[in-house]
């Protein structure tokens, strides 16, 4: 470094511009030789060069770093994040990053940079980084962004990629529901009767809203990623067949009400008008645009609360009623209203819904 700065030093201010000129010059007839001339291989075979490789794994890991910054929530590693993060994994990631118990193909092995396997990816990434990476994707490595603007349902692929690595390959077949694999049993559980909190029920749906909700996620007029990649391949006639594919629930006893949730549900408060007008428990249906909530789960009707409230939540004809009913409720009325909702049996629609 000496000799340099002592060589450049007895260079007088032309002498220097003029080499500094011949090194910008040389550089670009490199790189259009380069470009021009195809002279870089692109080759996987090949690979990186051991320091471009060296460059470009800092830059990557530096600039995840840097950027992320979400906190994960308190349920992170719950046992219903981790099964609504397996179902998502099994049908949109494990062609490339395997599955815990089982080798990648030989395709996916011949990819360069490789894909790392799921068992291996909790070890290098901290949450927040893991929810980084899976929502904005990676250029040039095969890595996809997350097909949504809505960060929050990028936690449970997060929970899943965690546990992976403890994972075998039963347990795995049993979160992505062995047989019932890629099917809306896989998370929704069978006859749509899901025993996940954070998933709905679709037998309390009538026919007109599911297909409603599948077109609004296929279309990105309804924001999940989960639901995106569930709902992408379908075509009409595969929504009329799953829309009225759900049987009726079955008669059941009332849980104990929520007397604060059936306060705010029946008769509103201020701003907020009464829910019950419109999602039941009603004799008789105003629109088949709303859905009926009696007997939902909580976790879930919280959770869509807080996004019809707080604006990602699209989707549906009516979306602009919920986005004005919800705008003033507190976490507090939320979680009130949906305790009272879940609490109350299944609706049973008429079967002429059915």
């Amino acid at each position: 470094m000496s000799r340099l700065r002592r060589f450049l030093a007895r260079l007088d201010g032309f002498t220097l511009r003029a080499l500094l000129m011949a090194l910008a010059l040389a550089g670009g007839v490199t790189a259009a030789l380069v470009v021009g001339l195809g002279l870089f291989n692109v080759s996987a075979r090949k690979g990186h060069l051991g320091l471009t490789e060296w460059v470009l794994h800092t830059t990557f890991r530096n600039s995840v770093a840097l950027r992320a910054g979400a906190v994960p929530p308190e349920n992170l590693a719950s046992p219903e994040m981790i099964a609504l993060g397996t179902g998502h994994f099994e049908q949109a990631c494990s062609m490339c990053h395997g599955r815990p118990g089982e080798a990648q193909n030989a395709t996916i092995r011949a990819m360069d940079p490789v894909p790392p396997h799921i068992s291996a990816l909790a070890a290098d990434w901290a949450a927040p980084e893991l929810h980084w990476i899976i929502h904005q994707g990676a250029k040039m490595t095969g890595m996809p962004a997350w097909p949504a603007q809505r960060e929050d349902d990028v936690w449970p692929v997060v929970a899943f990629v965690q546990a992976a690595a403890r994972m075998g390959s039963e347990e795995y077949d049993r979160l992505s529901a062995g047989d019932a694999r890629g099917s809306c049993a896989m998370c929704h559980g069978e006859g749509g009767v899901s025993r996940n909190p954070l998933v709905p029920r679709l037998d309390i749906l009538s026919p007109h809203y599911i297909a409603a909700s599948l077109r609004a996620y296929r279309d990105g007029q309804r924001d999940s990623g989960i639901m995106a990649e569930a709902a992408s391949g379908l075509g009409e006639s595969a929504i009329a067949r799953i829309s009225t594919r759900f049987p009726a629930p079955e008669e059941s006893a009332p849980s104990p009400i929520a007397s604060k949730g059936a306060a705010l549900a029946t008769r509103g408060k201020g701003a907020v008008p009464s829910c019950a007008a419109c999602h039941g428990p009603w004799p008789e249906r105003l629109n088949a645009g709303f859905p009926a909530l009696s007997g939902q789960h909580a976790a879930y009707l919280q959770s869509q609360l807080k996004l019809w409230r707080d604006g990602p939540r699209g989707g549906g004809e009516l979306a602009q009623l919920m986005h004005h009913a919800a705008r003033d409720l507190s976490d507090a009325e939320i979680a009130d209203l949906a305790d009272y909702y879940a609490a109350l049996p299944p609706a049973r629609l008429d079967g002429s819904e059915r």
